[in-house]
């Protein structure tokens, strides 16, 4: 079956997690994807454990399926030519060096666009082209000074997320930006150059909390698993863990009230309205959790989901695996005996496809010396 984007050769400079994630996004709706590495190869190469039986590093694998490998060193001249010749007829041209090293080779949008005048050239910095050039773009430095630290974890100890969620969401709109400049394209035959910073994803991406100080100037602090704005929506104790509940509006917490066994809460002046919830927070915990703690997580799931009520245990994730393979969803892929999380997205008619595994380095250069 025919990917949407069957025809669309990516050139993948980029190294580490945003900018192959781009490259790999591309390559999971049907694009030919070329992975440039240096000599060394990508970084996440060797960022291990965990590994795979074979001893690849899943980190690696996270990142780079349905790409081809080749290595070339950019500071000798044949390798160089052949990196910009591989840029000359691309479509889409991935990279996330530091703002004017693509210049130094050659290898800039406004150079390539001279050859290639249909190129889409996207660029991921850490703090974009300006003041913050020169300032090397690591996740959780951003994390660190673009805020999202302060909004998370609880009250006594800024935290980072789990997962290098900064990379991951610069990519996702990064590669908003390269699909649109493709279907631009389509109408004025030309390319165009998009750039994106990971300081600047993460301001758009900390949404609420970001327009909340656009708003009112009130600086948001961390609440751990409080809402800000929505009471209640945390985690709270049950008889075996901790219970994600969800009542984001005032029909929900009549009913959360009456399957715990407490209509009286959905009555008292105090916790009547959300606003009101929120301000009361501190009085309102122990009383929900006073009834939670009689059952156990899964007791409650069923409760609460048959009163209409969103909740769900905390869970780890195998745990989490588990609950979409009961549910009947399909989010591992297996390709050439390389596990990864499939593609999210279904579409009807160009679905993604994983035609190959993350690629050992320089795999395939020899083909595409000869290619």
């Amino acid at each position: 079956m025919q990917g949407a984007l069957d025809g669309i050769l990516v050139v993948d400079l980029s190294r580490v997690l945003a900018g192959p994630i781009v490259a790999m996004t591309l390559g999971d709706l049907g694009a030919d994807v070329i992975k440039v590495e240096s000599p060394d190869g990508d970084d996440t190469r060797r960022w291990s454990p965990p590994a795979d039986a074979q001893g690849r590093a899943a980190y690696h694998h996270a990142a780079n399926r349905n790409k081809r490998s080749i290595v070339l060193d950019l500071k000798t001249a044949p390798d160089l030519d052949l990196a910009r010749q591989l840029c000359e007829r691309a479509d889409v041209v991935v990279s996330n060096f530091k703002p004017g090293t693509l210049a130094r080779f050659g290898l800039d949008y406004e150079t390539i666009r001279a050859a290639n005048p249909g190129v889409i050239h996207c660029e991921i910095s850490g703090f974009g082209e300006r003041g913050g050039a020169r300032i090397p773009g690591y996740d959780p430095i951003v994390q660190a000074v673009g805020g999202l630290m302060s909004v998370t974890g609880p009250p006594e100890s800024p935290s980072k997320t789990g997962v290098a969620i900064i990379d991951v969401v610069t990519a996702l709109y990064a590669t908003i930006g390269v699909l649109a400049a493709l279907y631009a394209r389509r109408d004025t035959g030309r390319g165009q150059r998009v750039t994106i910073d990971l300081l600047s994803a993460n301001l758009a991406m900390l949404a609420n909390q970001s327009t909340g100080w656009l708003a009112d100037g009130q600086v948001p602090l961390r609440l751990g698993n409080d809402h800000p704005s929505i009471e209640p929506f945390a985690t709270y104790a049950a008889a075996d863990g901790d219970l994600m509940v969800g009542a984001g509006n005032d029909g929900q917490f009549r009913r959360l009230a009456e399957a715990i066994g407490a209509p009286e809460l959905a009555l008292d002046p105090r916790f009547a309205t959300n606003e009101a919830r929120v301000v009361n927070r501190p009085e309102l915990r122990p009383l929900l959790e006073l009834h939670l703690g009689a059952r156990t997580r899964a007791e409650w799931r069923d409760i609460l989901l048959d009163a209409g009520v969103p909740s769900g245990p905390v869970q780890t994730i195998d745990e989490a695996f588990s609950l979409a393979h009961e549910l009947g969803l399909d989010v591992i892929d297996e390709t050439d005996g390389v596990r990864t999380v499939a593609f999210p997205a279904l579409l009807s008619e160009t679905p993604a496809t994983v035609r190959r595994r993350p690629p050992e380095l320089d795999e395939h250069g020899d083909e595409l010396r000869r290619g």
